[in-house]
């Protein structure tokens, strides 16, 4: 069993700290201040070929495999999760297209992905149904060629930035709920679409979040997802993939804020000793990176998995809950560490402070991670 990171995933890292650190920090602030997107920062990043590294190469990816993307997400998500979110985040729903469109699809869709001249949201959450996603109330009817779409999406990362959506939607009556479901891909800029910014988010500010309304939105049947009626199904795959992802995003988090820690703990003297000497704050330090460590295992194992065909479910689930519960520990140790100036906006562990509790709440709540979890553990 070889723990190291191939040559390949090692540079692939290497590149994804450097670019984060030049490219993302210098603007992390600014862009949190003003909840700002950064579609410049998404460019380069494409130059790059940190977008959709997941891809292969015959659809314009780098092909590096969900652990590359975990990893990219990771150190992306170092320099600022908000930030991150946008590059990440700019293939959310394509997934779908990759494990269930057709090869028409993946041709023409994927690959602008990883140009930077596509955005993709999952249009999934619902106003009065988040975690509870058989309670999606959207509906698509066909009508002659056409989808007819009705329904509102609320909390949709990529929201007003987007150039297309996977829209989740009930196509199928007389079935169990379940079996209701579909997925169907819509250009955002379509007659009857309308997306709000929402504003005044505690943390992931530079991240795009919106609500949109589909008010009878046509589209082409040939824009369906996969199979009619297996779209509940098709979006449990889609969160078992990106459940790893938000492990890696508080992976890169908690990291940031360890490092931050260890640098303010060994710099700031108190009654005439470095603050990094007490043992209180070395017990805040040592918690803080075994948590880390224990949460890369999960991680780096469970998008290992997924790259080798063998995917644990499981071990994604429990890798997101640690993930939300490192992070936010991480980041309030960070604060406690710092002191007062840690409650100020000159320090980033103030926003990492905030930017952590959604770690804990999107993509599967912790409580909602506890119940797939242990239901999985009692078959």
């Amino acid at each position: 069993m070889d723990f190291r990171l191939t040559e390949e995933l090692q540079m692939l890292k290497d590149m994804a700290y450097k670019f984060g650190q030049a490219e993302i920090v210098p603007v992390a602030h600014e862009a949190d201040e003003k909840e700002a997107y950064t579609p410049e920062v998404r460019m380069k990043a494409a130059d790059s070929g940190l977008l959709g590294a997941w891809i292969p190469e015959e659809y314009g990816g780098a092909g590096v495999g969900f652990l590359g993307h975990a990893i990219v997400t990771e150190e992306l998500s170092k320099a600022c999760i908000g930030i991150g979110m946008n590059l990440y985040g700019a293939c959310f729903g394509a997934q779908n297209i990759f494990s269930y469109g057709t090869e028409e699809q993946k041709k023409k869709y994927l690959p602008p992905i990883c140009t930077g001249e596509y955005v993709f949201a999952g249009a999934y959450t619902e106003p009065n149904a988040g975690t509870d996603v058989a309670g999606y109330k959207t509906r698509a009817i066909k009508d002659g060629k056409d989808w007819v779409i009705n329904g509102t999406k609320m909390f949709i990362t990529n929201g007003t930035c987007s150039t297309h959506m996977v829209v989740q939607a009930i196509t199928e009556t007389d079935v169990k709920k379940h079996a209701s479901f579909s997925q169907i891909l819509v250009p955002c800029d379509t007659k009857g679409v309308t997306r709000t910014k929402l504003h005044g988010k505690l943390g992931l500010r530079a991240s795009d979040t919106a609500e949109i309304a589909l008010e009878d939105v046509r589209v082409p049947l040939e824009n369906l997802i996969g199979t009619p009626g297996k779209g509940f199904y098709q979006l449990m795959h889609f969160f078992d993939i990106t459940r790893i992802m938000i492990a890696a995003q508080a992976l890169g988090l908690s990291e940031a804020c360890l490092a931050a820690s260890v640098k303010y703990a060994k710099d700031r003297n108190v009654f005439g000793a470095p603050l990094g000497s007490y043992q209180i704050t070395m017990q805040k330090l040592t918690e803080m990176a075994i948590k880390i460590e224990a949460l890369r295992g999960f991680v780096y194992k469970a998008a290992w998995l997924l790259d080798n065909g063998t995917p644990d479910y499981t071990l994604a689930a429990m890798g997101k809950y640690l993930g939300g519960q490192t992070a936010v520990f991480c980041a309030n140790a960070g604060v406690e560490i710092h002191g007062g100036y840690g409650y100020m906006d000159e320090y980033d562990v103030q926003k990492w402070y905030r930017d952590a509790k959604i770690l804990e709440l999107y993509e599967g709540t912790k409580e909602a991670e506890i119940m797939t979890i242990g239901k999985l553990l009692q078959k």
